[in-house]
This record gives structure tokens, C-alpha cells and sequence, in this order.
């Protein structure tokens, strides 16, 4: 009896719903309330995937890209030299203070030139014997005095001569004289000292200019080139950079490290960029004044690849995009939009190619 009575209410149901499918939607009827609620779901699902999608964009801007290679450097003084003792001696007085600035030619060092001197007045005697022999000679009647003797005398007084310049030059080697401008450094003997020959006394640098050298790979070779700018930062001076320009490149490159190695010079009027220092170097390798610039929030990355979405016509285009240089909060597109194109920078995770949008915001950016 109980399976009857299940089996009438089907068919009363089955029938209702036939019935309604067939007169029902022609009088507009409604249908039952379950069928209605699924009906209505379907419906709402429906309008959500086919109506626009709301989203942010902002204009495809151009600016200045300065396209740059990094690299390390140190610091290197255009002259630098170690003031080297060349004679024996006892230091008889040190002119300069430690850190001076020196002129070219001013005295540094002196030692004891007594012998020197002493040496210097017999070697002096002689040459003024040989010279007085040779002119008594030569006042003498031709033939008086073999030809010999005369060759003789004149040998004689050119070797004196010699001597007296050799001594010469070794008492000046007494006096230690900078040979360039510059800053000098530590001293490293006291006067009194013993001295030998190559005893280091101290070093001088001219740092009013100095060099960096620094290596870059080898794919930058043909686009450095002498002028090229570079800039270089310290963490001794924290937010300061400094500027200067490469002066030649080395006409090698390395096997080893496939690199090539620069040398540039920086003006250091203050001397903060003192010989030894390390620093990080950017080198200009090109510059785009009209580059086409992005919001990184643009950017729809898959893989290796990189995507935008640019709204054209009310529609959401995905577009393959080739990046360049990465600003600050921007990124360089080389390949794939135009200059004022709109590209979507909110909503990217709710849309598909060629999806209908609804612009809500259009985010404007400064200028560069």
C-alpha cells in the first residue's frame, strides 16, 4: 500500500512539471520552488560571467630608462709613489707633517751630507788640477809636447769632470724632494735614524683626481666607450654618489671571467675618495628619453613570460609584453603596447581575454 501511494505522488509530480513546461511557460507561470531556486542560481551565474568586469587602469606613460651595468671598484690614486731612501745616512731632519699637502720639488727628508760635501770639494780640487795641466800644455809651442800627453790631460779632465757630477748628484740623493703635488702619508723613520738604500720613509698620493677600476661582462664591450658615465657609492658616505667617466678600457678581455676591465677617474677636490676604498659601481650604458613605462601591478607573469592586459573598446586584450629596464615601481615594455594605451592594474585575477570591463579608476603617475 505504502509503495502505491510513492508511486502516485511521482507521477502526480512528474506530471505537474510536465504540464507546467508545457503551459506554464507559455502563461508565464511560475515553476515549482525548488526548480525556481536552481533556475535563479543558474540565471545569477550566467549574468556574473557575461556582464563587465570592474577595473582599475592606468596610462601606458613615457619617460627616461637609463639602461646600467653594476660592478665593484676600488679606489686608486692617479700618482702614488713610496719616498725611498737611495744613500746611506743619518737623518738629520724631516720636513713635512704627516697628511700635509705638498708642492712638487718641496723638501721632505734631509741626511747627513758631510762626507758627501767633503768627497764633492776633493773630486772638485781634482777636476781644477786636470783642467790647469791641460792649459799649461796646450800654451806650449806645437811640438814641445808629444800629442800623446796632450790626449792625455784632456782625458784626465773630463774624468774629473765626471767625478765632480756623480758627487754631485749624490748629495742632492741627501735631500728626499717630492716629485709631484700630493698628500703625504705616514712617516716611517724619526731624524737620528740610520737609513739604508730603499728604506721607505713615506708615501705621497694625488688624489685631486683619482681612479676606479672595475670589470664588466663582455656582452657591454661595444656599447662602453671612452666618456661613458659612471657612478660610484660608499657605505662610509651612505646616500652620497660621485660621478666620473671612463677613460680607457683594457683592449683584453679576460678568459677566465669573461670580463673587461675599465679604468675611470673621478674628481675628488675634498679628497673623500681616498686610495683602498670599495665601491659599487653603476656604469650608463644607453638612455631612452621616450621609453614606454608600466606599473609593475600591470604585469601578468607566467613563467618566464610576461603579460598585460590593455583595454581597448570597452574589452580586456592580453597581450605578450617584452620587458626592459625595472624602475621604482615601474617596469620598461620594449615590445607589445603603445605609448597612452590603457593597461588594467586592479581586477587582472578576475579577467580573461577579451572579457567586457568597466573602467571605475584611471590612476594617473608622475612624470619623469
Amino acid at each position: 500500500m505504502r509503495t502505491r501511494t510513492q508511486l502516485l505522488v511521482l507521477a502526480v509530480l512528474a506530471g505537474g512539471g510536465a504540464a507546467w513546461h508545457f503551459y506554464g511557460e507559455q502563461a508565464g507561470l511560475p515553476r515549482p520552488l525548488a526548480l525556481l531556486g536552481l533556475e535563479r542560481r543558474d540565471v545569477a551565474a550566467t549574468a556574473g560571467a557575461a556582464g563587465p568586469v570592474n577595473v582599475a587602469v592606468a596610462p601606458v606613460r613615457q619617460g627616461r630608462v637609463i639602461e646600467r651595468a653594476e660592478s665593484v671598484g676600488t679606489v686608486r690614486a692617479r700618482e702614488a709613489v713610496t719616498i725611498t731612501a737611495k744613500n746611506t745616512g743619518i737623518v738629520t731632519a724631516i720636513r713635512f707633517q704627516e697628511g700635509q699637502r705638498v708642492a712638487a720639488g718641496d723638501v721632505l727628508l734631509v741626511m747627513d751630507d758631510a762626507a758627501l760635501r767633503a768627497e764633492l770639494d776633493q773630486a772638485r780640487a781634482q777636476l781644477d788640477d786636470a783642467r790647469s795641466q791641460l792649459q799649461r800644455v796646450q800654451r806650449l809651442t806645437a811640438g814641445v809636447v808629444a800629442e800623446q800627453r796632450v790626449d792625455t790631460l784632456q782625458a784626465a779632465a773630463r774624468a774629473a769632470e765626471g767625478r765632480v757630477r756623480q758627487m754631485q748628484a749624490r748629495l742632492d740623493e741627501a735631500r728626499l724632494t717630492a716629485p709631484f703635488a700630493g698628500r703625504v702619508g705616514l712617516r716611517s723613520v724619526s731624524a737620528g735614524a740610520l737609513v739604508q738604500p730603499g728604506t721607505a720613509v713615506t708615501t705621497l698620493d694625488d688624489i685631486s683626481r683619482v681612479r676606479v677600476e672595475f670589470s664588466i661582462p663582455e656582452v657591454h664591450v661595444a656599447r662602453v666607450q671612452a666618456g661613458s658615465i659612471v657612478k660610484a657609492r660608499s657605505n662610509a658616505y651612505g646616500e652620497r654618489r660621485f660621478q666620473g667617466t671612463v677613460t680607457v678600457a683594457d683592449t683584453r678581455i679576460d678568459p677566465g671571467t669573461r670580463t673587461v676591465r675599465l679604468v675611470s677617474e673621478f674628481d675628488n677636490a675634498d679628497e673623500a675618495l681616498r686610495p683602498g676604498l670599495f665601491l659599487t659601481i653603476e656604469l650608463d650604458l644607453a638612455t631612452r628619453n621616450d621609453a614606454l613605462l608600466v606599473p609593475e601591478e600591470a604585469l601578468d607573469p607566467v613563467g618566464e613570460r610576461a603579460f598585460v592586459f590593455v583595454v581597448r573598446d570597452n574589452r580586456a586584450q592580453r597581450v605578450e609584453v617584452t620587458l626592459g629596464q625595472r624602475l621604482s615601481g615601474e617596469v620598461e615594455v620594449l615590445r607589445g603596447v603603445s605609448a597612452n594605451d590603457m593597461v588594467v592594474v586592479r581586477g587582472i585575477q578576475r579577467l580573461r581575454n577579451n572579457a567586457q570591463v568597466r573602467v571605475t579608476e584611471t590612476m594617473t603617475r608622475p612624470t619623469s
